[in-house]
C-alpha cells in the first residue's frame, strides 16, 4: 500500500462493523501515540517550564516506559477476560485525565504523577487494539488493517510536533498538556458510546498448524520467537525513540540549526514515516521474507544516521536526511507486525502483542536517561551515533530471526 486510494479495496470488501472498528481503533492508536510524544515534541520548552535538567525530564520518561513495561503483558489478559474495547476506553480517558491534571497543576511532582498514570494507559493500547483487530476483522484483510492501524499510529506521532509546539507558541506549555489531555478524553468518550464488543471468533490462518487451537495458548507465548522479537522491540525503541524524542534538541545543540528548523526536520521524519509504514504495507503483502525487509530498510536507516553523526550538514540536509530515514524506518514496522502475528497461536494474538510491545518500554527505560545524559554532557552528534549502533544491532538481529525462521 504506498497510498490513501491504494486502501480502498480494503474498505470496499470489508463489513460496516469491520470499517467502524478499524476505525476507531486507529482513532486510539493515533491518540496513544500523541500521548507518547507529548513530553518529547515539548522537550526543548520543559526545563525551562519545570526548572529542572535534561535527565530530570528523561528520569520523567523512563517512569512512563517502566509503567508500561509493568502493566502491558498482564493487560492483555485482562484485555480477554474484560473485553477489549471496555480495557481501550478506560486507556484513553485515563491518559485524558494524565495530561489534563498536568496542564491545571504543573509542577515537577505532577509531571512524575502524569507520567505514572500515562504510562499505565499507555500499557492498554497494543493488546487491546490488537485484540480488537484480531476478533473484529476478517483474516482475509487482516495485514491492511494491520498497516491502516499502524499508519495512524505513525500520524499520531508526525502531527505531534506542531500541534503541541504550536499550542504551546498560543497559550503556553500547561495549554499544550490541555490539548492533549482534550484529545484522549474525546476519543475515550466516543468509542464509550459508539460501537460495541467484537464477538466474531478469531479467523482461521495459513500459518497456525492443524490442531493448533486445541491447545492451551498461555503454554506457548514465551517462545524463543516471541523472546527474539521482544529484543528486537527493544532495540527498534532504543534507536528510533532517540531520534524521535531527542534529535530536535541535538539539531539546535550540535548544529546551528534553530528550534524552529529543527522542529520541521523532526517533523517531515515523522510524516515520512508514516508514509513508509503505507509503502511498507505493500512490501509486506508480497513477500514472505519479512525479516530481510525489515533489516534492508533499517540498515539504509543505520548509514544515514552515521552520515549526520560524522558530519555537519546544513538545515536543508539535515531535513531531506531524517525525511528519508524516517520513510526507511516505516517500511519495517508492517513487517514487523506481520512477523510477531506469525508468531502468535491464534486467539492469543493481543497477549503476544502485549508480550512483545514490552520491549519497547524495556528500551524506553533506558533509551531517554541516555539520550539526555548525552545532551547534558554537550555530545548532541551522539545522538545520531548511538542511535546508528542500535540500528546494526537491529540488523543483526533481525537477519538470525529470519534464518531461524527459514531453518
Amino acid at each position: 500500500m504506498t497510498s490513501i486510494p491504494d486502501a480502498a479495496p480494503v474498505a470496499a470488501t470489508a463489513r460496516p462493523a469491520e470499517r467502524l472498528l478499524l476505525g476507531q481503533v486507529s482513532l486510539a492508536h493515533l491518540v496513544s501515540h500523541v500521548h507518547i510524544m507529548t513530553v518529547p515534541a515539548l522537550l526543548p520548552l520543559l526545563p525551562g517550564h519545570f526548572g529542572s535538567s535534561f535527565i530530570e525530564i528523561g528520569a520523567a520518561l523512563t517512569l512512563f516506559n517502566l509503567v508500561s513495561l509493568v502493566v502491558q503483558a498482564p493487560m492483555g489478559f485482562v484485555s480477554d477476560r474484560l473485553g477489549a474495547r471496555r480495557v481501550l476506553v478506560a486507556g484513553l480517558i485515563l491518559g485524558g485525565l494524565s495530561f489534563t491534571g498536568l496542564a491545571m497543576a504543573p509542577g515537577y511532582g505532577m509531571l512524575l504523577a502524569a507520567m505514572a498514570a500515562a504510562g499505565l494507559a499507555n500499557g492498554v493500547y497494543h493488546p487491546a487494539n490488537y485484540a480488537l483487530l484480531a476478533r473484529g476483522i476478517d483474516g482475509a484483510r487482516m495485514g491492511k488493517a494491520f498497516s491502516l492501524h499502524t499508519f495512524a499510529g505513525y500520524l499520531g506521532t508526525a502531527i505531534s510536533p506542531p500541534l503541541l509546539l504550536g499550542a504551546a507558541a498560543l497559550s503556553g506549555v500547561s495549554g499544550a498538556f490541555a490539548v492533549a489531555g482534550a484529545l484522549g478524553l474525546g476519543i475515550g468518550l466516543l468509542l464509550l458510546v459508539t460501537g460495541r464488543e467484537p464477538r466474531q471468533a478469531p479467523q482461521p490462518r495459513k500459518d497456525e498448524p492443524d490442531g493448533a487451537a486445541a491447545r492451551p495458548p498461555r503454554a506457548r507465548l514465551l517462545t524463543g520467537t516471541v523472546l527474539a522479537l521482544t529484543a528486537m522491540f527493544v532495540l527498534l525503541n532504543l534507536s528510533t525513540g532517540g531520534i524521535q524524542s531527542f534529535s530536535a534538541s541535538a539539531l539546535v545543540m550540535g548544529y546551528g540549526i534553530d528550534l524552529a528548523g529543527a522542529n520541521a526536520a523532526l517533523t517531515l521524519f515523522l510524516f515520512m514515516s508514516a508514509g513508509g509504514v503505507l509503502a511498507g504495507g505493500t512490501l509486506a503483502d508480497r513477500t514472505s521474507r519479512h525479516g530481510l525487509v525489515a533489516a534492508g530498510a533499517f540498515l539504509a536507516t543505520a548509514v544515514i544516521a552515521t552520515v549526520m553523526a560524522l558530519t555537519t550538514p546544513s538545515v536543508l540536509v539535515a531535513t531531506l536526511l531524517l525525511g528519508l530515514a524516517g520513510f526507511l524506518s516505516g517500511i519495517i514496522t508492517p513487517s514487523r507486525d506481520m512477523l510477531v502475528r506469525a508468531a502468535a497461536p491464534k486467539g492469543a494474538e493481543g497477549i503476544v502483542f502485549g508480550i512483545v510491545s514490552t520491549g519497547f518500554n524495556i528500551g524506553g527505560l533506558v533509551g531517554p536517561l541516555l539520550y539526555a545524559a548525552l545532551l547534558d554532557q554537550g555530545q548532541p552528534r551522539a545522538i545520531f551515533a548511538a542511535a546508528a549502533g542500535f540500528m546494526v544491532l537491529t540488523v543483526v538481529l533481525t537477519v538470525i530471526q529470519d534464518r531461524r525462521a527459514r531453518g
